[in-house]
């Protein structure tokens, strides 16, 4: 049997959340994961005192994720064969192990 490859993580803004990008490539190396994209990055009004990932909505081929820490939030586009369930819990893997 094969091993599935690892999913890819797409460079295409210069700026992240700080501590962002090791959890995404953690992420990548997860079963079912194909491409993670870190994209818009913002400021909001709250505060969010730890890294925050929020799966958001799907999109074609996966799902939106929010990350939040402090007062700066980024969106993540994650393609993915996973469930949203299977997703949250494949976050809270990469988290974890931070």
């Amino acid at each position: 049997m094969t091993k599935p490859t690892d999913g890819r993580l797409v460079w295409n803004h210069s700026t992240h959340i700080p501590g962002l990008i090791p959890i995404l490539e953690r992420l990548c190396q997860q079963d079912g994961i194909s491409t993670v994209t870190p994209a818009v990055i913002g400021r909001v009004k709250g505060h969010a005192p730890k890294m925050q990932l929020r799966v958001s909505v799907p999109i074609r081929g996966g799902y939106k994720v929010i990350a939040r820490q402090g007062k700066t939030v980024q969106e993540v586009f994650v393609l993915t064969t996973l469930p949203q369930e299977q997703l949250e819990y494949a976050i809270a893997i990469a988290m974890k192990i931070a």
